[in-house]
């Protein structure tokens, strides 16, 4: 699983900053003013070879009693209590608070790994300016510039030092072992676990008409026709500001991790309520992830001709980013239309592993741009020269030549219609990276 690591601090010290440098994303919203962000945030982060999910939480007030104050600190508590190590933020420029001393004082009483992380110390003496904050007992001070990227790669591998890392590399050899992971994913309440305990035959996980009955992603084994498969059953994903339970406060965050350690993802969609924006959401993450997709919307014979319709149409506009997804309908108490699905499930499997032959990828790249040629920008057109597989789980593929740079979109997304058809690659999401060759007279040309 990847660690999670949670920014705490006041507001205005530039947790939000150092969130979007993590994830390499503008997601959080910046600006110098205190309590803009409220609930929690959450987003995929990498630094070198550390791969993690990181949350971003809004100023932190643990004594607050009431109002909006008193629901941010419920927030940051949950993300603290999510979080393998605490990056506890600090003002290098304003000075230690007594704001300061009462998260301290809260974060010592937890015990959990935590960082203090000076923030703003671009152009200080360290260990001058920086002294005051030793009274708040957490150790050795880190000055970092969120701001500038001043530290982040030091302060990541000190973060996660004490922790014992996953290897990434397991997913390369999941193929290998023959055990399809399944993650059943979706918002609370749309039928995962009556999914999972009709396809067992037995009554495995509580199911019950509550949303968020399911508190954790739940593993179980599972054999159909010879094939292994690992059943994850996960929490309900509920818009952020919604989950407030303490119960709770490790739903989102082990239904991500569910999702990342997954081989295929099956996205539950709830036929009575349609596509929502949470399952818009959710699937942006799978996307993001990589993983292989199927898609099911449950309940389909609770509805009629018309609400069907509106199904259907909802699903075109609101997740066309997934129309490499195979699409069912079903009924997961009444048992109809799972036959297909176990089918779809397995063609998303084998697609996100598909061992793509370098000749044929060059042979197919030189075919699509013989039939259609990439747009000149300016003085250069691009040069597309031969391709190679890149990765599994996704697939990628590498695409080299000259002025790549300048290949639009719209010609990724043709050549990602002339890899797909030729290997059949339902279910899964195709990467296409372009590698520009550099010109070894460029030297000379210049001098």
């Amino acid at each position: 699983m990847k660690p999670v690591i949670a920014l705490v601090g006041r507001p205005n010290v530039g947790k939000s900053t150092l969130f979007n440098r993590l994830t390499k994303s503008r997601d959080a919203i910046v600006a110098d003013f205190a309590g803009l962000t409220r609930d929690r945030h959450y987003g995929a982060g990498k630094q070198g070879a550390h791969t993690f999910i990181v949350i971003d939480t809004g100023g932190f007030e643990p004594d607050a009693l009431t109002g909006i104050y008193m629901e941010m600190a419920k927030q940051t508590r949950q993300a603290v209590a999510e979080a393998d190590v605490v990056l506890f933020v600090v003002d290098a420029r304003a000075g230690l608070s007594a704001q300061d001393h009462d998260i301290a004082k809260y974060l010592r009483k937890l015990g959990k790994p935590c960082v203090l992380v000076a923030n703003k110390s671009e152009g200080m003496t360290e260990g001058v300016q920086h002294a005051e904050f030793f009274e708040l007992g957490l150790g050795q001070i880190f000055p970092i510039s969120a701001a500038h990227g001043q530290g982040i790669r030091s302060l990541i591998e000190l973060a996660l030092a004490p922790l014992a890392l996953d290897d990434d590399s397991e997913d390369a050899d999941e193929a290998t072992i023959g055990v399809i992971k399944l993650a059943v994913a979706g918002r609370p309440n749309v039928g995962k676990s009556t999914l999972i305990n009709t396809w067992l035959g037995e009554e495995r996980l509580v199911a019950f008409d509550l949303p968020g009955t399911t508190r954790d992603a739940i593993s179980v084994p599972f054999e159909r026709h010879g094939q292994k498969f690992e059943l994850i059953d996960t929490a309900g994903l509920r818009r952020k500001g919604q989950v407030f339970e303490a119960i709770e406060k490790f739903s989102v965050v082990k239904t991500l991790q569910a999702i990342e350690s997954a081989s295929v993802v099956l996205l539950l969609i709830d036929a009575m309520q349609g596509v929502t924006d949470q399952d818009a959401h959710i699937a942006g993450y799978i996307l993001e992830s990589g993983r292989a997709v199927v898609i099911a919307v449950n309940k389909w014979d609770a509805v009629d001709e018309y609400q069907r319709e509106l199904v259907k149409r909802s699903l075109e506009t609101r997740l066309p980013f997934l129309k490499f997804a195979a699409l069912h309908f079903i009924s997961a108490q009444k048992r109809q239309g799972l036959g297909p699905l176990w089918d779809s499930i397995g063609q998303a499997y084998r697609a996100a592993f598909k061992k793509m032959p370098t000749p044929v990828l060059t042979r197919l790249l030189l075919e699509a741009v013989q039939f259609q040629t990439p747009k000149k920008s300016g003085m250069y057109r691009p040069k597309l020269r031969y391709a190679h597989q890149g990765g599994m789980n996704p697939p990628i593929i590498v695409v080299h030549g000259n002025s790549l740079e300048h290949v639009t979109e719209a010609y990724k997304r043709y050549l990602e219609g002339r890899f797909r058809k030729e290997f059949d690659l339902v279910g899964t999401p195709l990467r296409i990276e372009l590698k520009t060759s550099e010109n070894p007279y460029a030297k000379e040309l210049r001098a």
